[in-house]
């Protein structure tokens, strides 16, 4: 779908006062909420890790952080969930739980907390049912993420609410990004140890022929090749030389020409390039069958775990065009192909599994998300393809991420329009036109 300017006009006319154009609500509402429940994952983070490191870095949030309307007054620090509730007329959403469990040496290990009248469950790498996502302990991440899945969270909720919902209370939910995220990184991961599986035994193979006892030869390149590779600070410039330097002492003297191994280098490289390429085309399904399984478990969720405790109004998102953010962007064809089947399999469940229920509203974040990427300029967006924070420079921004980018690490230049903050996190801007979109539909189906 595409908005005119027009569109987008009168859009902004009948949402302005809670969603940018005032701190207040509008109490012509058509429905009076009592609270605002969130749960999902970094897309309605309002803070689960600004604590440690993260909060002495001005971070908090996956968007541009901190107040900078000085700079530009779409340059507010908020994202969707908190301008929703400025619109409701609802004090700002406060995170449910705090804490890092990671590298107490960088400050990345704060005691948990869980907030008593908080209902933002939301967490940054939080997945929907599995406890393990992104930056989490387990992955390895000095960071310790806590990623609380939805299941979880919503169980919190239930826990401190008498185990049931209000029915008075608009709840959000949106999840599923991090399940995408989290196992294409592994089919990833695999794909790379394949390819430099591949890779290596392609060049033991050719330098130990030329070699008087190929046999021995072999075992001695091999070696030679997995010692440098394990050693830090190696490099592919080095693990090759280690590789050459070995064949020279079995034998193989002409190995040490670059004339001579320089082909061999490069017929090994296609060979780790169609390994790893052949690994994911046979996994890649596998990965797209488990975001339905996801999408499925969501549904269950808001079935059988929200509405069926007495929740009345609730908003599920779906996912976005994940494949047109800067992160897809950088993929390969066929990588961005896995990524909208794998959101496909997931918003599917959603459409189907939910689209039924009055108690329900469906959000096709898809849509307009896909649309911005094509077609920016009535939005007000400005450049849809590269992150406003500058990720690249470890001084400023030691994580690489939006989580603790704020006014003074960005990159130079107006990026108060910019579509992300990061790779995959929309930037303030971005999240007040995600905002204003819930909007619309909310007003559309009368509940606002």
């Amino acid at each position: 779908m595409q908005y005119t300017k027009f569109a987008l006009a009168a859009l902004t006319a009948a949402v302005l006062a809670g969603c940018g154009g005032s701190s207040g609500g509008d109490q012509t509402l058509k429905v009076k909420y009592t609270a605002q429940v969130s749960f999902g994952d970094s897309l309605s983070d309002v803070g689960s890790y600004a604590v440690g490191t993260i909060a002495a870095l001005k971070g908090g949030k996956f968007t541009i952080n901190g107040n900078n309307t000085s700079i530009n007054p779409e340059l507010t620090g908020k994202n969707w969930t908190e301008h929703l509730a400025a619109q409701f007329g609802l004090p700002a959403p406060c995170a449910a739980q705090t804490g890092l469990d990671g590298n107490a040496a960088q400050g990345f290990s704060v005691a948990s907390v869980k907030h008593a009248g908080c209902f933002g469950y939301a967490m940054g790498g939080s997945r929907v049912t599995n406890p393990v996502g992104p930056n989490n302990k387990l992955t390895g991440s000095a960071l310790g993420a806590l990623t609380v899945p939805v299941t979880t969270q919503i169980a919190n909720h239930l826990a401190v609410s008498g185990g049931k919902f209000s029915g008075t209370e608009v709840v959000f939910v949106m999840a599923g990004g991090n399940d995408l995220l989290f196992q294409l990184g592994g089919l990833q991961a695999s794909a790379t140890a394949e390819g430099t599986k591949a890779f290596g035994s392609s060049l033991v193979s050719q330098l130990a022929a030329g070699a008087p006892n190929p046999q021995t030869a072999a075992a001695a390149i091999s070696l030679a090749l997995q010692t440098e590779s394990a050693r830090p600070g190696s490099t592919s410039t080095t693990i090759v030389a280690a590789a050459v330097t070995a064949a020279a002492r079995a034998g193989n003297t002409a190995a040490a020409s670059a004339t001579v191994y320089g082909p061999m280098v490069v017929t090994a490289q296609a060979a780790a390039a169609k390994a790893g390429a052949d690994y994911a085309a046979k996994t890649g399904p596998t990965l797209v069958t488990a975001m339905g399984t996801a999408g499925a478990e969501l549904v269950a969720l808001v079935k059988d775990q929200i509405i069926a405790k007495g929740a009345t109004h609730v908003v599920v998102n779906n996912l976005p065009d994940v494949a047109n953010t800067p992160s897809g962007l950088g993929k390969d064809a066929n990588t961005r192909a896995l990524i909208n089947a794998m959101v496909s399999a997931f918003n599917t469940q959603i459409s189907t599994g939910l689209a039924a229920n009055d108690k329900v509203l469906l959000v096709d974040v898809f849509a307009v998300s896909h649309d911005q990427a094509s077609n920016p300029g009535p939005y007000g967006l400005t450049n849809v393809k590269e992150p406003a924070c500058n990720l690249t420079d470890a001084t400023k921004n030691p994580l690489g991420s939006s989580l603790v980018c704020n006014g003074s690490n960005l990159i130079a230049g107006d990026v108060s329009h910019y579509s992300y903050a990061d790779d995959v996190h929309p930037s303030p801007f971005n999240n007040l036109l995600l905002a204003r979109y819930v909007a619309k539909d909310l007003v559309t189906r009368g509940w606002l």
